[in-house]
């Protein structure tokens, strides 16, 4: 089991795409109007969060919508 963080996770990407907002808040949107990102972004997110995580909230039945929802999906799974 990975200990980082999903958080930092997405911290890190998001540095390196040059979209880090200033606070990581759960109802920040992750496209238009809140972090940016676009499908190609989203699916890099994915293959990151993957790699470090053992699996994506992209991979659901529901895209995530905000950073709470990738958080959310975490702690779904880590509950289970």
């Amino acid at each position: 089991m990975s200990t980082v963080s999903v958080e930092q996770v997405l911290s890190d990407f998001l540095n390196r795409v040059e979209k880090m907002p200033e606070s990581l808040t759960p109802d920040l949107n992750l496209y238009a109007d809140g972090i940016g990102l676009d499908s190609l972004d989203a699916a890099e997110l994915s293959a990151v969060l993957e790699d470090e995580l053992g699996s994506s909230p992209f991979d659901a039945d529901e895209m995530p919508e905000t950073v709470g929802d990738v958080i959310a999906f975490y702690d779904a799974a880590a509950a289970s």
